[in-house]
């Protein structure tokens, strides 16, 4: 997946570069609910009636949707991140925030992300972090980023990196589709049937495979 790299931490780049955020870290994930039915990988891998390796296929099946989301850059099910911003993100006005992951499924009436918090860290010592309101910031879609109109003075320009934002990606529609599913199902049987990272044999790709069946989804990336 064509990623850009900022302060170590790999991101799916969309249409801008470079971005203005010091580091980004995921905080919450939904690692319960299945994207792909044991229905759906027993008939792929031919184990019907075999219910001994249930819990193993389920942590398989959670591995291969984080792959498919990597790779094309997409949230199969909401995903929580927390963004950094440096003194040197605040020149502008308004101040604009880029989010480094987002989903692709943005409109005016169902935005890819939704907003959680945007704050900052204040002059006190030791600072404390100061949590706008909403009405004073909004998303923009047609960007990728948060816009805050008047960001207090107090901000601790000291710091590192003293604005936060927090925010989480919608799911996207794509992950529905047949051709995603039959990648996510193709992987699936690669990472069962090869459990280890090394092999005796010579393995080759098949040639419309996974990324075959994923790529006309991905992206334009600038």
């Amino acid at each position: 997946m064509p990623s850009n790299i900022q302060a170590g931490y790999p991101f799916a780049a969309p249409s801008r570069n470079p971005f203005n955020y010091v580091k980004a870290e995921q905080i919450d994930r939904d690692v319960v609910t299945p994207w792909l039915t044991l229905d759906e990988i027993t008939n792929q891998i031919n184990n019907w009636g075999d219910e001994s390796q249930d819990d193993y296929l389920k942590g398989l099946e959670l591995a291969v949707r984080g792959a498919v989301e990597d790779f094309l850059g997409l949230s199969i099910f909401p995903v929580t991140y927390r963004v950094w911003y440096g003194s040197e993100s605040l020149i502008t006005s308004p101040v604009a925030l880029d989010l480094p992951e987002v989903s692709q499924n943005q409109y005016a009436n169902q935005p890819g992300v939704t907003i959680e918090t945007v704050g900052y860290y204040n002059t006190d010592f030791p600072a404390v972090p100061v949590f706008l309101a909403s009405t004073d910031y909004q998303y923009d879609p047609s960007g990728n980023k948060v816009l805050v109109q008047n960001l207090p003075t107090d901000v601790n320009t000291s710091m590192t990196a003293p604005v936060f934002v927090e925010y989480t990606t919608a799911p996207n529609p794509l992950q529905t589709y047949p051709q995603i599913k039959q990648a996510g199902l193709l992987l699936f049987t690669h990472l069962y049937n090869n459990r280890s990272n090394t092999t005796e044999m010579n393995l080759k790709t098949i040639p419309f495979g996974f990324e075959a069946l994923l790529r006309p989804y991905k992206p334009l990336v600038m």
